[in-house]
């Protein structure tokens, strides 16, 4: 499927729910009164253009779009990154000064729990399909599209996995609300744990239930999709044996190979590496102006630029690591002389959600602490991507090692907040369980549904 067909096919699925027009009816609506427009995918070719539509809304600034990477990394430590920008929803999460009516804390959990019911709505409709193939692989994308916002939601709303299983996490809502009185239901947050047994069922179904190739399109997921998300959800819970299992399969069987080059996965559409991405291009995308990846993170005389990197980091690495001379540019416009990535340096660019050199990593990491080497060394791993940036390859290798290659591979993909407490490393001058790294729970919703708890330290 071409890029163009998410933008034809996106607008029925967009129509399945309600107050997803606009960023302000997005923010108007919580997911306990959300009702769903639609009662009627009664055909496959429905329930297909359904699907297309879950896909586009993960595309949405709230989401991947741009929060799922940009939260996380202002939230890191103060050597990372300076938030620049005028946007006071950003600045206080960049500040850890969040109140529970924060924008971005609302608009993610909002759109998010959308999506979600979009998803069980899909799911519920699957009957209509007689094709078992293609109602395996639609199953299987729903789930997986559920599974990784539950994933994604637990980890922002959330203490770490590491500080307990039984604190409280996110709703579950696990069926589909199509009326004011379904809408209306007072759910309580699950625990964390609950959570991401949730998260992994769900993964777990889309790795039986999907394709190891998707015959639908460039966009759509596979079997190695779900195994790469499952691989980085064990590893949050710091389940190495799984985690090592999972991202030992994807790199040993599926057809995903590094780039050459450390920009091909951001240069390239769907590159060799990509094990999923957003589908993005310049009439379809986050946002240009007040959202989108590389409005925040590209020089202002392009974007906005108000995503600054900071020299502690950079310094980093090495003077000839391709990672530092082909991903970071010095600002040429209001904002001269500060430093900006450039992995995000095209409206409308693909994200890369999972790729490969991120499971060689979470191999690398896994087999070192279980005292493996399961595919290879986690020395061979870490070099292995080393060797790709042009990096001096290390003689011997450390969990500290590790974590740093993790730093320098995956800046600004949202990885870095949730690596600290999951490591229960302190995020700068606070330590890892901090309340100040948890989201509120969003005021507006707190109001409406009595069941919510509201996180330590928010009104």
């Amino acid at each position: 499927m071409k890029i163009s067909s998410f933008g034809r096919t996106a607008s029925l699925g967009l129509l399945l729910t309600l107050g997803l027009s606009a960023c302000e009816k997005q923010l108007d609506l919580a997911p306990t009164t959300q009702v769903d427009a639609a009662t009627a995918l009664d055909t496959a070719d429905k329930l297909e253009s359904a699907i297309v539509g879950a896909y586009a809304k993960l595309d949405n600034g709230a989401l991947y779009g741009t929060n799922f990477s940009l939260l996380p990394e202002l939230l890191a430590p103060e050597d990372y990154v300076l938030w620049q920008g005028t946007f006071t929803s950003y600045r206080d999460v960049f500040r850890r000064l969040m109140q529970s009516n924060n924008a971005e804390a609302t608009r993610t959990w909002q759109v998010a729990y959308q999506t979600i019911n979009f998803t069980n709505i899909i799911l519920e409709a699957l009957p209509v399909v007689t094709d078992a193939d293609l109602k395996a692989q639609y199953e299987g994308e729903a789930r997986f599209i559920r599974g990784a916002l539950f994933f994604e939601l637990v980890r922002l709303y959330g203490l770490p996995f590491q500080a307990g299983a039984s604190n409280p996490g996110v709703p579950l809502t696990l069926t589909a609300n199509k009326t004011a009185e379904q809408a209306s239901q007072q759910l309580a947050r699950a625990t964390v744990g609950e959570v991401y047994a949730q998260a992994i069922a769900d993964l777990r179904a889309a790795e039986t239930l999907l394709p190891e190739e998707n015959a639908s399109g460039s966009g759509r997921v596979n079997k190695f999709t779900a195994k790469a998300m499952l691989a980085r959800l064990y590893l949050q819970q710091s389940n190495y044996a799984q985690a090592r299992t999972l991202a030992n399969d994807v790199i040993e069987n599926s057809a995903a190979f590094l780039t050459p080059s450390v920009t091909g996965p951001f240069r390239t559409r769907n590159s060799s590496e990509s094990l999923f991405e957003i589908q993005q291009n310049d009439q379809y995308n986050a946002g240009a102006a007040n959202d989108g990846l590389a409005t925040f993170f590209a020089p202002s005389d392009f974007a906005r630029g108000d995503v600054a990197v900071l020299a502690p980091f950079l310094a980093k690495y090495e003077p000839t690591d391709a990672r530092f001379t082909l991903l970071f540019i010095e600002d040429q416009g209001g904002r001269a002389g500060r430093i900006r990535s450039t992995k995000w340096n095209n409206f409308g660019q693909n994200i890369p959600v999972i790729r490969l050199a991120e499971m060689y990593l979470i191999r690398a990491e896994a087999n070192r602490e279980l005292g493996t080497s399961i595919g290879a060394t986690p020395l061979e791993d870490v070099n292995t991507i080393r060797e790709r940036a042009q990096a001096t390859p290390l003689t011997a290798v450390t969990v500290a090692d590790i974590l740093k290659e993790r730093q320098l591979e995956l800046a600004f993909e949202g990885a870095r907040i949730h690596d600290l407490r999951r490591r229960q490393l302190s995020a700068g001058t606070l330590p890892w369980n901090s309340p100040r790294l948890v989201f509120p729970i969003p005021l507006h919703d707190t109001n409406l549904n009595k069941a919510l708890v509201q996180n330590p330290g928010y009104n």
